[in-house]
């Protein structure tokens, strides 16, 4: 990753705080040293990116899930109201 897709990267993506002091202490070093710690630092920047989306994902489905259980016990509750006025309509 270039300097400048690194820079894009940085302003496209929500970061961490301490992963941009991380980059920029990193950006202060020496060539040789920013070199060889810089790949290092993107593999933590993209392994930070897949769990923000998957922690993304998992908010998601369980807003679905709750919404899905939120009609299950309205159904429930309708179904055994529907019981309810049937076996009355037996019994008299």
């Amino acid at each position: 990753m270039t300097q400048d897709s690194l820079s894009q990267c940085l302003n496209e993506t929500e970061m961490p705080l301490e992963l941009k002091e991380l980059f920029d202490a990193i950006e202060s070093l020496p060539d040789e040293h920013k070199q060889r710690l810089k790949p290092l630092a993107e593999k933590i920047l993209d392994a930070s990116k897949r769990r923000r989306k998957i922690l993304t994902l998992v908010q998601d489905a369980l807003s679905q899930l709750r919404l899905d259980m939120k009609y299950l016990v309205f159904d429930l509750e309708a179904t055994r109201r529907e019981r309810d006025d049937y076996q009355r309509k037996i019994n008299e």
